[in-house]
């Protein structure tokens, strides 16, 4: 079968939004973690304590979210340029290893969704309590 260098480039749009979404994610979870850190209610210490693990974790998703988007977006990038050069089978290799990582990325993504749901019933719990 035959690639050309257009296949890979679709993934271009596809990548970028998903890098968009993925620092949207950064941010919101940077403003939680500050407004966390406002917090001094002594009844609400453990429920804190228990959404700076949760944030840590979801921290730590994201960056692996983000690295395997990256490495999908420069190993479709080296696809190309393989097939640019007229190295289908390399082209190829690449461009199923750029789907792989994707995949990677996207199920960090799901993971971290289950994950934040932790975190919005650990606050349900503390607005609970008032």
């Amino acid at each position: 079968m035959e690639m050309s260098i257009a296949t890979p480039s679709l993934l271009f749009p596809a990548i970028s939004l998903l890098m968009l979404a993925y620092t949207n994610r950064f941010i919101t979870l940077a403003n939680v973690i500050r407004h966390l850190s406002k917090l001094e209610d002594a009844s609400s210490e453990g429920l804190v304590r228990r959404q700076i693990e949760n944030l840590r974790k979801r921290l730590q998703i994201i960056r692996a979210m983000q690295t395997f988007g990256v490495l999908s977006f420069l190993v479709c990038t080296l696809a190309m340029f393989a097939l640019f050069l007229g190295w289908i089978a390399v082209g190829q290799v690449l461009f199923g290893v750029s789907l792989l990582l994707l995949v990677v990325s996207l199920l960090c993504s799901l993971y971290e969704v289950q994950i934040s749901t932790d975190a919005i019933n650990i606050e349900l719990e503390r607005i609970g309590r008032s």
